[in-house]
């Protein structure tokens, strides 16, 4: 049980059953909503009887939320600007009226 864990907004927690990390994002008490973001990146939302099942512990902040880079597609690439040329970015002053 997870013996009165209070989900408390950017908190974050671990799950003794499966080893997944998640924060809390909300908590809607008055719906009894609890919306999560796994360590992944994704998102849940657990009613509060759910919650109170979990065992959880809670803890610090991981480095990096996000987890590892594998399940990042070609789309989520980072590029560092000083790859790229000058001429690929334009001349945002173009755009502009007199």
């Amino acid at each position: 049980m997870a013996k009165n864990i209070i989900p408390v907004e950017g908190n974050w927690y671990k799950s003794l059953d499966t080893g997944e990390t998640l924060s809390v994002v909300t908590f809607d008490e008055d719906e009894g909503i609890v919306e999560v973001q796994y360590y992944d990146g994704d998102l849940d939302e657990i009613d509060i009887e759910q919650w109170e099942e979990l065992s959880l512990k809670q803890i610090d902040q991981p480095e990096d939320f996000l987890g590892d880079d594998d399940d990042l597609d070609d789309d989520d690439a980072h590029y560092d600007m000083d790859d790229m040329d000058s001429d690929q970015w334009g001349d945002p002053l173009l755009d502009l009226d007199d």
